[in-house]
């Protein structure tokens, strides 16, 4: 959480990760005009977090738009189930992908 201390110091906003292992997240649904790295097949759906990925970075899609600023942020390694992904799909319920998503993509899921 944003604001939490830790042995007596404050995390500044941004500097601990939003989401932890075993989170559960729906990736946001947008449709952006440009480039962006959040393919459009897993927008909407409901994922895991498997992993937190340090050390947080900037974000590359508005960085390549100039708007950054230098902003630093966290990407996670979420876990979908391809059933999820593909209805009908026809492998074991257990197969699913892994895939880094940035923050600014993720919500909590309810």
């Amino acid at each position: 959480m944003n604001g939490r201390t830790l042995s007596g110091v404050v995390m500044a906003t941004g500097e601990e990760p939003i989401f932890t292992d075993g989170d559960r997240v729906t990736i946001s649904t947008r449709f952006p005009v440009g480039h962006y790295r959040v393919p459009q097949y897993i927008r909407g759906k409901r994922a895991v977090i498997e992993a937190v990925l340090n050390p947080r970075a900037v974000n590359n899609e508005e960085e390549g738009y100039g708007r950054n600023a230098g902003q630093r942020g966290y990407y996670y390694r979420v876990a979908i189930l391809l059933s999820d992904l593909w209805p009908g799909y026809a492998g074991s319920s257990n197969d699913g992908l892994r895939i880094e998503v940035y923050e600014s993509w993720l919500e909590r899921a309810t």
